[in-house]
């Protein structure tokens, strides 16, 4: 018999399908977008899809607060949709005027501003009430979150096939049709949880959840939290950011999204109604998340250098078709949808056993799964000279492992961060969790400049390098990821069980 989970589940699994069906389809083409209709060049381009993807997981910080304190989940995703929708039709409305370069790049920037704002709200919300669904020892967390995790790739798997068909044809002016058909997805997700909302989104005891504030959901908390001087933290956020600026020489976006993952999570901790073991489960939480940033810098390069390696360096014909270089991204999709039903199987069945990891030494794997993948292509690569095309077998087996990888780390670390955060910072703390993959998407953007390009006669352009370490061609480009996801692998293995005493310690 499988296991069985509130109908709340599936319309929350439903409404985030279609979310990222539309951020997703929009990711697919985007890049391409700027490279091949706006001319830009793929440093840039890579530093905007960097620049706009940190925005977008930066921005739940202030959705959770505010769903926290004053709107509630509902109206946070419902609001939150409806601005990514009119951030799609936008974006649309760019790339229908792309030959018109001022007036396109000004759409295109109030587009991403406008998906940056909406997912704010939309996505620190929908995966706490996941959470809602079940009481707090429910056993079920885990399961509940890898099967909401099978949503989110469901969408991202039609998204490319839908939108990349459209809009990645060759000629610029169809990525509109791309970008309206995100619009469109956009727009069904939200009218589905309006429709549904009130008949499905309740507790065990059949409570409704999400329509109040989270501080004032908690018993006995509604002033507990101390009013401390909004100031003080824009000071400290000013403090970092010009260090960033100034000191580390980042742009003001990377300046804004680092100095925030350092003042926000203080801002949080040193909050006096938190209790010592409450403490002890933030810092938990915190711990994981820098893990996490490794993770997701080199996991999404499949964004910017894996679809130009796509794009320029693998072999995309089948019999008489060459397959479409944004229809890559729809790999990891199908493999999650494949193997989500089977790790959602797997975790009660080792409990059952007494032989399921703890959540640190899953996340461990998961990035120790992260390298492997990119050896996996480095090992490919070497020895190939530019502009010879390889096997997409190379790229198809790297979205395969990571796709495992991604199954041990992501919707196990919602679960952790929905069972280890006080409710009344539930979505806040969520907001941190998805700032962890703000900073990353950043570093992601800015790895992805490190990817070699060559001339015509198969000559490097540029020469470029990493703390010390030049990268001349693919195979050292790998190797970094390679490097960087191992190290941290071994060091997060090695602290599992102290994690894991720090998770189990109850008030």
């Amino acid at each position: 018999m499988g296991i069985k989970h509130p109908k709340g589940l599936y319309l929350l699994f439903v409404t985030e399908m279609w979310e990222r069906f539309s951020y997703y389809g929009m990711r697919a083409i985007f890049t391409l977008y700027l490279v091949k209709a706006l001319m830009m060049d793929k440093d840039l381009a890579s530093n905007i899809y960097g620049s706009y993807t940190g925005f977008v997981y930066l921005t739940p910080l202030l959705g959770g607060y505010i769903a926290d304190r004053y709107i509630g989940n509902r109206k946070s995703i419902i609001s939150g949709g409806l601005m990514m929708a009119l951030g799609q039709l936008l974006l649309f409305f760019s790339a229908s005027f792309y030959t018109d370069l001022s007036l396109s790049k000004i759409l295109l920037l109030a587009g991403l501003t406008m998906l940056t704002i909406g997912n704010g709200f939309f996505k620190p919300n929908i995966s706490t009430m996941v959470g809602q669904l079940y009481k707090p020892d429910d056993e079920r967390k885990d399961s509940a979150y890898t099967i909401f995790y099978m949503g989110i790739n469901l969408g991202a798997f039609f998204s490319p096939l839908v939108c990349g068909a459209l809009g990645d044809t060759g000629h610029p002016e169809d990525f509109k049709w791309g970008f309206l058909a995100a619009c469109i997805g956009m727009i069904i997700g939200t009218v589905i949880f309006q429709l549904f909302q009130n008949q499905y989104l309740v507790t065990p005891d059949l409570q409704p959840i999400g329509t109040t504030p989270n501080v004032k959901r908690e018993s006995g908390n509604e002033t507990e939290t101390r009013k401390r001087p909004i100031a003080l933290l824009c000071l400290g956020e000013l403090a970092l950011l010009l260090a960033f600026r100034y000191l580390f020489e980042a742009d003001w976006i990377g300046a804004g999204i680092f100095s925030c993952c350092i003042s926000i999570p203080i801002f949080i901790i040193t909050d006096q109604s938190l209790t010592k073991v409450e403490r002890q489960h933030i810092w938990v939480i915190y711990i994981i998340s820098f893990f996490v940033i490794f993770f997701w810098a080199a996991f999404e390069q499949a964004g910017a250098s894996l679809t130009f390696f796509a794009e320029e360096q693998t072999d995309r014909m089948i019999l008489d078709w060459e397959m479409p270089a944004s229809y890559f991204q729809i790999f990891n999709a199908i493999f999650i949808v494949i193997l989500a039903p089977v790790f959602s199987a797997i975790w009660p069945w080792l409990k059952r056993h007494g032989k399921e990891p703890s959540s640190p030494t899953k996340q461990a794997i998961g990035l120790l799964l992260l390298a492997i993948g990119y050896l996996i292509i480095a090992v490919g690569v070497k020895g190939v000279e530019p502009g010879i095309k390889v096997s997409m077998f190379w790229l198809i087996s790297l979205y395969f492992v990571h796709t495992l990888g991604e199954l041990c780390l992501s919707p196990i670390g919602l679960s952790m961060v929905n069972k280890l955060s006080p409710v009344r910072f539930a979505s806040l703390l969520m907001g941190v969790w998805f700032l962890s993959t703000s900073t990353a998407n950043k570093f992601a953007g800015i790895l992805s400049t490190l990817y070699p390009q060559f001339d015509e006669q198969g000559h490097l352009l540029q020469a470029k390098s990493i703390l010390g370490f030049e990268i001349t061609n693919l195979n050292e480009f790998f190797m970094v990821f390679v490097v960087s996801a191992g190290i941290s692998a071994l060091l997060l293995f090695t602290i599992t069980k102290k994690l894991q005493a720090m998770m189990e310690e109850e008030n």
